[in-house]
């Protein structure tokens, strides 16, 4: 594995569990357990019926479409410079029709994406000790 240099996400307590997920090539979204409704991020009540008990997190399919997207003309970063242009991606999952994660598309040029493309979670080792999710095309 060779040396990864950008930034990297910091766990914390509200999102351990996903970056667990994602280390073992598993999208987990939590899920109410009073009214069964996918939340993410993660919100200390559920914006759906208001209740505080704990979110049950969930494995996924993983698999979605694009609703919406940009191209990275410019480094938010210098470790990213070498990566422009590069597809920032929010995709809608299958599970739930308002749920949605934002990542970077990682199998097509700028000029091949658009609004409703079919996409899956990929996971990409970045290091020993962390897993970042990203979308490829669902063939």
């Amino acid at each position: 594995m060779t040396e990864y240099s950008k930034p990297l996400p910091v766990p914390d307590q509200e999102t351990q569990e996903y970056w667990d997920g994602c280390k073992r090539h598993e999208l987990l979204i939590p899920r109410c357990k009073d009214c069964g409704k996918y939340c993410f991020p993660p919100f200390p009540m559920c914006p759906t019926c208001n209740s505080l008990d704990h979110w049950e997190w969930t494995k996924i399919s993983g698999k979605g479409k694009i609703y919406s997207w940009f191209i990275a003309e410019f480094a938010s970063h210098p470790d990213f410079a070498n990566d422009i242009p590069y597809m920032v991606v929010m995709v809608e999952l299958d599970e739930q029709e308002d749920i949605r994660i934002i990542s970077n598309m990682v199998d097509c040029t700028p000029d091949e994406i658009y609004a409703g493309m079919p996409v899956k979670v990929v996971f990409d080792d970045v290091t020993s000790d962390c897993t970042l999710p990203r979308f490829s095309r669902k063939i």
